[in-house]
């Protein structure tokens, strides 16, 4: 330590201006109520490596997070349906605030979470950047709410901001409950379509984009934090996309 004259001085840093500090805390959310139900649906198994990255996930200090719930060997739609419904129907889970779902193969980074509350004044569901699987991985942001018609065209990703779209996957998203008590969401919130009719032709939805065409119509508001950036793991071939 170098010699130094010493001024008093006990305001502290957080002290020293008020405004840029009181702009943090309201960034961050951080004394708002953040209670978050943690769900995953999964064939039985979640590899090490993805473990590892859930492990490292931060929570927000002095608030009620829980899980992951997980639901196993169901069908995937099926399986968030049956999970929300639970919450839903229990006494006290159904107050909380948000469902964050993740899925047994997505690697969310540590303060990934911490970033998905700070847009949520503005959105209904946010989630973390993720790429389809392979060479030739799209990203998983579905279509842009600036384009007629309403489409699910994935969009280039911007650089570290906050990109609106008409939809999502499902990988790393935080979700406000209060949206699965709207009964302008049709039920089941979630379906896997494949269907054909000689009016309107073939129809293939999974059931992320079934639900968020849904709640689209419904008035509610999606985007991606590209600031989140969320690995895809492939287990077979020891890849994280």
């Amino acid at each position: 330590m170098q010699p130094q004259i010493v001024v008093p001085d006990y305001k502290g840093i957080h002290n020293q201006n008020p405004t840029e500090t009181n702009a943090r805390l309201e960034k961050s959310k951080s004394y708002r109520d953040l209670s978050t139900i943690i769900i995953c649906p999964t064939r039985g198994v979640v590899p090490a490596k993805v473990v590892q990255s859930w492990m490292g996930l931060m929570r927000p200090m002095n608030q009620k997070v829980i899980g992951p719930l997980f639901a196993i060997g169901m069908e995937v739609g099926e399986a968030y349906n049956s999970m929300i419904e639970m919450i839903l129907q229990n006494p006290e889970l159904s107050k909380w605030k948000y469902i964050l779902t993740i899925e047994e193969d997505n690697m969310p980074p540590p303060d990934g979470l911490l970033k998905l509350y700070e847009h949520m004044n503005e959105y209904d569901v946010i989630g973390g950047l993720y790429w389809t699987k392979g060479e030739g991985g799209q990203p998983m942001i579905y279509g842009d709410p600036k384009v007629a018609p309403v489409n699910f065209i994935p969009q280039m990703p911007l650089v570290d901001g906050i990109q609106p779209a008409n939809g999502l996957g499902m990988g790393f998203n935080l979700f406000k409950l209060d949206m699965f008590k709207d009964e302008k969401i049709q039920r089941p919130w979630f379906k896997t379509v494949q269907e054909f009719s000689p009016q309107k032709g073939a129809k293939m939805y999974t059931q992320d984009l079934y639900f968020y065409e849904n709640a689209l119509k419904a008035g509610y508001k999606f985007a991606c934090d590209t600031r989140v950036k969320v690995g895809h793991y492939d287990f077979a071939n020891d890849i994280v996309w």
